[in-house]
């Protein structure tokens, strides 16, 4: 393929993460040295900001505040849950984007995030090759959840990894500062993939972990959990339960919709609402024990504490924008960008492309041999694998004892 000169567009779709602005920095700060690259767009709020026609100017930006990108935790160009229609059944949308990248010559089209963010992608990308619209398309991979196909891990999972293991050795700390017995919850992030809850673990290596781990992969029993739980409590006054909100019975239903927070709300793309598991979990304990029992959400959170964020997750999702860059100038399209763990004791992990059909929609759960036999715990496994993830300080510059952000002027595109 020869060079192709014209814009690129950069979105941001679902849910934040300590380092996604870290690839949008990888990104946006390559494109800008692209010869060919002939404007640099940073689209708001996603795929729905395309269609509006709403996207920034980036070669506008202060590029101290482009730097400041790799320590600014959320989305800062905005982002968003938004399904496109399958073409074949309504292609109004498709041929509203085809019009705007025309208008604005965008040759170039990065998405940045998680499963249903590929799946946007892909469709996309199918659709320009169909029409004949020369586009280079590639996804960048971003989930705290850490469950995309094809890949060793997401950027934004060290992060959220490290903030979860941190927090669990403070709270692990703090609920034994009185001479009282307690059972502390803690409810973690993840629909149907554990490696967020499997986290707390790494709580262990320093001696401070859980006692009992529940993950979605293991059907989740309540009469067993209590007795698990009861076990432990009556060898030792003070144990912590971490569970992953998305646990379910072995018929599939929710276990926090047992409680009263019952929540029927829906994203774009059909998911449940979760939460509230570890107020569902702690009054079910309560009543069964007569035990004191603590509830603790992380919620937001996990997802958001760039102040603790891992330096080997900045650099890597830094280099995940960068490179999706430098392959698509190359002529790469209809892919995702990847990462594949070298061999060998030392950690390094390389770049690998996979197909963007491939990622659409698969989720990549944790290995059942990473579960314990009994289903409350992870293996020696899961730590090795997990660990060299969460290496590494990075830190913000400090105003007034406070992180300094990356402040964006956000100057419209126009046409």
């Amino acid at each position: 393929m020869g060079e192709l000169k014209g814009a690129c567009i950069l979105g941001q779709s679902g849910g934040p993460t300590a380092v996604i602005n870290a690839t949008a920095a990888g990104v946006i700060q390559e494109a800008l040295k692209q010869d060919c690259i002939t404007a640099v767009y940073g689209a708001a709020h996603g795929i729905q900001g395309i269609l509006n026609e709403k996207f920034y100017d980036m070669s506008k930006e202060d590029p101290y505040e482009l730097e400041l990108l790799k320590t600014t935790p959320s989305s800062l160009l905005g982002s968003v849950r938004y399904k496109l229609k399958d073409p074949d059944e309504d292609d109004t949308e498709y041929k509203k984007l085809l019009e705007i990248f025309k208008k604005y010559n965008i040759r170039y089209f990065f998405y940045n995030g998680g499963n249903d963010s590929m799946d946007t992608c892909n469709k996309i990308s199918k659709y320009m090759q169909k029409v004949g619209y020369e586009c280079r398309v590639m996804g960048v991979p971003k989930t705290i959840d850490n469950d995309l196909w094809g890949t060793d891990h997401c950027p934004g999972y060290g992060s959220a990894a490290k903030y979860i293991a941190t927090s669990t050795m403070e709270i692990y700390l703090d609920v034994r500062a009185y001479d009282t017995k307690m059972i502390t919850v803690l409810e973690i992030m993840g629909r149907n993939a554990g490696w967020l809850t499997a986290a707390s673990a790494l709580a262990g290596v320093q001696g401070y972990g859980p006692d009992l781990i529940y993950l979605p992969e293991i059907p989740f029993d309540i009469d067993k959990f209590i007795d698990e739980v009861m076990s432990v409590y009556e060898k030792k006054k003070n144990i912590i339960v971490a569970v992953s909100e998305g646990v379910r019975d072995k018929d599939g239903k929710y276990i926090f919709e047992y409680g009263p927070a019952l929540h029927k709300h829906t994203d774009a793309f059909g998911h449940v609402q979760l939460g509230g598991l570890a107020a569902t979990l702690a009054g079910i304990l309560k009543e069964k024990t007569g035990a004191k029992v603590r509830g603790i959400e992380f919620s937001l959170l996990q997802r958001c504490a760039a102040h603790i964020a891992s330096l080997t997750d900045v650099n890597e999702a830094y280099l995940a924008g960068q490179a999706a860059v430098q392959y698509a100038v190359q002529g790469i399209t209809d892919k995702m960008i990847a990462f594949e763990r070298a061999e060998g004791p030392e950690y390094k992990c390389n770049i690998k492309l996979v197909n963007l059909t491939d990622v659409a929609n698969v989720e990549k759960k944790v290995p059942r041999e990473w579960i314990n036999k009994d289903g409350n715990g992870v293996t020696e496994e899961f730590i090795k694998y997990a660990m060299p993830l969460i290496q590494g300080e990075s830190r913000p510059p400090f105003e007034n004892g406070l992180p300094r952000f990356a402040r964006l002027k956000k100057v419209l595109a126009t046409k």
